[in-house]
């Protein structure tokens, strides 16, 4: 699994977090446009994004590439992520996970889970 890191925030505690729950999956930190990108042309198979409101400048980019569709915010200010939706957003195909910074330590585990458990 590939998966590239975007976003506004956190982006090397990300990719740490990730590393450290799977060390089998590639990762790459790039500008959100690149990121998205990556993901559009098969570079990447997933995107994860942080920002402080969880969708903004977490998922734009992607937002504008891959289309609303394959996006998912995660979590927002207030509003932790819960694993069912998340595993829900996976099993719909979505591809761009954006979340806030804070919650990166309960969001990044449940989006590896869900990728890696798609039904």
């Amino acid at each position: 699994m590939k998966i590239v890191i975007g976003g506004q925030v956190d982006k090397r505690e990300i990719e740490s977090l990730v590393k450290d729950l799977d060390g089998s999956i590639t990762t790459m930190v790039k500008s959100d446009l690149e990121a998205a990108m990556a993901v559009k042309t098969g570079q990447a198979d997933y995107y994860l994004g942080a920002c402080h409101t969880g969708g903004g400048g977490a998922l734009a980019m992607a937002i504008a590439l891959l289309g609303k569709p394959k996006c998912e915010t995660v979590s927002m200010p207030g509003k932790r992520p819960v694993e069912a939706n998340v595993t829900q957003a996976v099993n719909e195909g979505k591809v761009a996970f954006g979340f806030t910074a804070d919650h990166k330590e309960q969001a990044v585990p449940m989006i590896l889970s869900a990728t890696k458990n798609k039904a």
